[in-house]
């Protein structure tokens, strides 16, 4: 992780702390938390919302990537479907995504959670919508 990094941008990114790559070649953001005790639930375990804002935000800038190589144009969740698959405990998770299908205002795409130890944590699809320029 180097150049196309994103941090600190927003309140929630502030707050969790995950950092957004948006550098990468194949043009698919990842999400990356190295995940701590904040991140738990009462299981001790990652919290399913925590996980779902990982897919989330991997997903959204993904879908900025196909219109800005910086990845900072918005798009909306429409919707977003999360499958959670294991549990995961302290250490790096890496959220990745890739559009699957779409138009020019509306995009699908679809996400992986995976914990540095090579477990699929979770996954998600959604639809995100370009949010216009104001003229």
């Amino acid at each position: 992780m180097s150049e196309g990094l994103i941090r600190d941008e927003t309140g929630t990114q502030r707050l969790v702390g995950y950092v957004l790559d948006v550098g990468q070649p194949d043009r698919r953001a990842r999400c990356i938390l190295d995940m701590d005790e904040r991140h738990l639930n009462r299981h001790g375990v990652l919290h399913g919302g925590i996980a779902a804002t990982l897919l989330d935000n991997a997903s959204g800038a993904t879908a900025s990537l196909t219109v800005d190589p910086a990845g900072r144009a918005p798009f909306l969740t429409i919707s977003l479907n999360t499958q959670f698959l294991a549990p995961a405990r302290a250490g790096r998770l890496t959220a990745i995504a890739e559009v699957t299908g779409g138009g020019r205002s509306l995009l699908f795409i679809a996400a992986r959670l995976e914990h540095e130890d090579g477990t699929l944590v979770a996954t998600s699809t959604g639809v995100f919508k370009r949010v216009p320029e104001r003229a």
